[in-house]
């Protein structure tokens, strides 16, 4: 077949045509690029629109759940236990029937000799007699302490505590509530003690006192009944 010069530049130019439009890259903000991308976007964003509408209502409702974990209304939520916020002051004599066999303040050591602090009384009776708590209050510690032996602590608020000592055998526990003359425990000899006895303190914000002032009407007696044996007593217990 022959072609004239004509026929060959129109032919030639339509191949040119077709190669330089296949060839040619789609950009992005072309006419034809749009058409393709716009339902694409669309779907995608209609997919995000439902996947933040399951997320707003799981956070709703986990947000629920940590409101009731707050208030309490769970039934696994623990109550929250308030402190202590009253005082209770001591006043009772903590064992019956008793005499005082060493007073408070220094005194020549029973034991170990020489001039000592003595940080408390005490208080001798027979072994097994009842220890009564002189106020109310929480028990802070019941166990072997050491020259103190078997040991009672009490707080009564206010930074005061009263401390027993040198008991047989003992009645509460860590973290009890005690009321005025209950029995937290028994005259013994444990710790460093020469006979069976009371070693008992009265503390304001960690400071030893005096007791006998906060026994109410026994004072006198009892000083009147200081033994001179020494019978039944103890210390240093720290």
């Amino acid at each position: 077949m022959l072609f004239n010069t004509k026929t060959f530049k129109t032919a030639f130019s339509a191949v040119v045509a077709v190669v330089a439009f296949s060839s040619a890259p789609a950009f992005a903000n072309s006419a034809a690029s749009a058409d393709i991308a716009a339902p694409l976007r669309a779907a995608e964003a209609a997919k995000a629109g439902v996947s933040a509408d399951r997320g707003d209502d799981e956070f709703r409702r986990l947000f629920a759940s940590w409101q009731q974990l707050d208030n309490g209304i769970l039934p696994s939520a623990k109550p929250v236990t308030a402190k202590r916020t009253g005082v209770s002051i001591p006043s009772l004599v903590p064992v019956a029937m008793t005499r005082l066999s060493s007073g408070y303040g220094m005194r020549n050591h029973p034991v170990l000799g020489g001039r000592r602090a003595h940080k408390g009384i005490d208080l001798s009776a027979p072994t097994g007699t009842p220890i009564r708590a002189t106020a109310d209050g929480t028990v802070e510690m019941a166990d072997w302490f050491g020259g103190y032996g078997l040991y009672v602590q009490l707080d009564h608020g206010a930074a005061m505590e009263t401390r027993y000592g040198h008991m047989s055998r003992i009645a509460v526990a860590a973290g009890q509530q005690v009321r005025k003359g209950d029995i937290i425990g028994y005259v013994g000899s444990t710790g460093r003690s020469t006979g069976p006895h009371l070693h008992y303190e009265v503390r304001v914000s960690g400071e030893a006192v005096n007791p006998l002032p906060y026994m109410q009407g026994k004072s006198e007696q009892l000083y009147a009944s200081n033994a001179t044996d020494h019978a039944g007593i103890g210390g240093p217990e720290e």
